[in-house]
């Protein structure tokens, strides 16, 4: 009997991680894709008359067993791979993306959709009924139900190679990060960085039977060397590797993949009467065009470039100054910015990690979801989990009722991409009576534990935390019926609100105060640190709001206009970063080759959103300022109005039952120190 293919019979009802055997996963697959299509057949062969009961609704709960297998295999793919899983990921994708194409071209059962969709107004349907509908249509009419065969046949072709063009790229990406090591013997190449890093370096170095200590490409390993490291040489080689990642010439390169994805993509949109991706991408986007996009990310760019070149000009004096530095490179921003940090506001990481222990942080966040939403997280060791490291914890409401199950994996290792993100193993929806409850997980790569200190997080692993704890927040007390459209099933730039607007406690003494406690002395964090925090969070922000510009019109270049004539991905690259650049070009480096965000993850022609949702959470925190951080009437309005919503109704509507008015900009300029 293959264990996934089956209800679980575990606690809750979550996936049974040891009972899972890498050989079930192929034959799971190719089963649960026959189930699926079974019971689509079933929906085809009704002999009843179309109705949103027998066709929409459940079309949305069909093929459950096929979900809950695909989520667990991906999410593992993510964060505990091996060899062995990215071959079947690679022989899965292509049978995965012919299912979603054999539903969506499916002309009999768009026949029937179509029916129940044209006589939508005489349904008396609720608002989250009438999304439904409006959304299962769509994905309809979107995605080729309105094609002649050939041009549906020629659709499948496209969509196969796009899904296995983005695994490929992502596996490039991981083998490039793993490939690299800076492995020193020399203690003086250490100079500048902190003793935490360098007990790190040196664990991995003796977890390798070596001598000395390695640094890698990881975040944990990477970010403290460019910030701290004194080896100008050093940091330009690690800067350097880093930047190279699938730009190397070699097996592992991405570049042509880069070019037939963005082609590839074009040619999807074309195909499908769409001007461009970013046209059929943005048509269901709160900034629905193109147009609306450059306008937005120019309308930024106006405004904080001027910011930026000041800073930038500040910081190259101030490496003058120090170091004699003639010309910043990319080498030197991090490490002469944290230097001008310290001596402007007395203030680094290194004063701040002892307050920042993992342990009290993730707890603080707990805390912050208890004092604004009534939850309660006990950790629970009854939970199967994918890997030791991972810690599991049953979440309650008030009155003790399950609300979710959630799993925590803070530690990077190597089978585990970079990065940090929300994912789940299992949605909330309402069926039979029942209110299934979600199962969300978190997934960082923050320092480990030595073996003389704690994990102790630098403040931007804080936010971190925060960020991926918002997006966790937004699964978890999701509460809609139809899974379809719940959680952070949303617009691709509303769901960047519920992340990034849980970052702003982090810089609330009020909030502090909860969970920065010094790991020795148990100590609160001095009030003149918060103020610090207060006061640096906007330093250099003109040059951070540049630097995340650059990526969004980089996206947007990719997939706003026609690109079959890019032949060189640098040129094309060099061309885009024109407006934006102000540290010189390194020949090495390529952005495109290594952006999974765009070329792996959900976010081509999305990537603007990161700057779209903090107008929106910077609005919204303004709305909690003004009432009081943890004011139990703002939170549930929160709650009830975008929480628990998912995407039930448009994202401007949930907004303003919320807000009771549409964002305005200045929340963030002024937040920024861009007014």
């Amino acid at each position: 009997m293959n264990v996934l293919l089956s209800k679980f019979t575990t606690k809750h009802n979550t996936a049974p991680f040891s009972q899972i055997k890498i050989e079930d996963y192929f034959p799971a697959f190719q089963e649960g894709i026959a189930l699926a299509k079974a019971e689509i057949d079933a929906i085809v062969n009704n002999t009843e008359a179309p109705t949103f009961e027998n066709t929409v609704v459940a079309m949305d709960f069909s093929g459950d067993i096929l979900d809950r297998l695909s989520s667990v295999f991906f999410n593992l793919n993510s964060a505990e791979t091996n060899d062995e899983m990215q071959k079947i990921a690679q022989e899965v994708s292509p049978l995965l993306s012919e299912f979603g194409n054999d539903i969506t071209l499916n002309a009999a059962l768009f026949a029937k959709i179509k029916t129940v969709y044209d006589q939508k107004e005489s349904l008396n349907l609720n608002p989250e009924q009438t999304t439904l509908l409006d959304k299962k249509y769509k994905s309809f009419s979107r995605n080729g139900a309105n094609l002649a065969e050939d041009k549906k046949d020629k659709l499948r072709e496209i969509d196969k190679e796009l899904s296995k063009l983005s695994l490929q790229f992502g596996e490039n990406v991981l083998a490039e990060t793993n490939a690299f090591e800076l492995h020193l013997t020399d203690e003086k190449d250490l100079s500048g960085l902190p003793e935490g890093t360098i007990e790190a370096a040196r664990l991995l170095a003796k977890g390798k039977e070596k001598e000395g200590w390695i640094f890698t490409l990881d975040h944990p390993s990477y970010v403290p060397f460019l910030t701290y490291a004194d080896n100008r040489e050093l940091r330009k080689k690690m800067a350097i590797a880093f930047g190279a990642k699938a730009f190397q010439n070699n097996e592992f390169d991405n570049q042509e993949n880069v070019l037939k994805i963005a082609k590839l993509r074009f040619e999807r949109a074309n195909l499908l009467g769409y001007k461009t991706h970013a046209n059929f991408v943005l048509e269901e986007r709160m900034a629905e065009s193109p147009e609306k996009v450059f306008s937005f990310l120019n309308d930024l760019l106006a405004k904080a470039k001027p910011a930026a070149q000041k800073e930038f000009a500040e910081l190259t004096a101030f490496a003058k100054d120090l170091d004699g530095i003639e010309q910043l490179e990319k080498w030197d921003g991090a490490y002469y910015s944290e230097k001008l940090k310290q001596k402007l506001f007395n203030l680094d990481d290194e004063k701040l990690k002892p307050y920042f222990q993992l342990e009290k942080v993730l707890n603080g966040a707990f805390t912050v979801a208890k004092k604004l939403y009534g939850l309660n997280f006990i950790e629970v060791f009854d939970i199967d989990k994918y890997h030791e490291e991972v810690t599991t914890y049953e979440v309650t409401d008030a009155d003790g009722n399950l609300v979710s199950i959630f799993y925590a994996d803070f530690f990077p290792r190597k089978g585990k991409r970079n990065g940090a993100w929300m994912t789940s193993f299992k949605h909330q929806y309402k069926k039979d009576g029942v209110n299934e409850r979600p199962h969300i997980s978190n997934v960082c790569n923050f320092t480990k534990p030595t073996e003389t200190k704690p994990s102790l997080l630098t403040f931007n692993e804080v936010t971190t935390l925060f960020h991926e704890f918002g997006h966790g927040l937004h699964g978890m007390l999701a509460n809609t019926v139809y899974p379809s459209l719940s959680g952070t099933s949303v617009f691709w730039d509303f769901v960047e609100l519920p992340s990034q607007i849980m970052e702003n406690w982090c810089y609330e003494p009020e909030a502090l105060a909860l969970f920065a406690n010094h790991y020795e002395t148990g100590e609160i964090i001095p009030i003149e640190y918060v103020q610090k925090i207060k006061e640096s969070a906007s330093f250099q922000e003109g040059l951070a709001t540049l630097r995340q510009l650059s990526f969004g019109l980089l996206d947007m270049a990719w997939h706003g206009q026609d690109p079959t004539n890019i032949t060189d991905l640098k040129a094309f690259e060099t061309e885009q970063f024109a407006n934006t650049q102000l540290y010189p070009d390194v020949k090495e480096n390529a952005m495109s080759t290594a952006f999974s965000h765009i070329f792996q993850g959900g976010y081509s022609s999305g990537y603007y959103s990161y700057k779209w949702a903090e107008v929106l959470d910077a609005d919204a925190f303004e709305y909690f300022q003004e009432n009081g951080i943890f004011n139990h009437e703002v939170a549930t309005k929160f709650k009830d109005n975008v929480l628990s919503k998912g995407g039930t109704e448009h994202p401007m509507i949930l907004y303003k039952r919320f807000r009771g008015q549409e964002p305005k900009p200045e929340a963030l300029l002024k937040r920024a120190g861009l007014l």
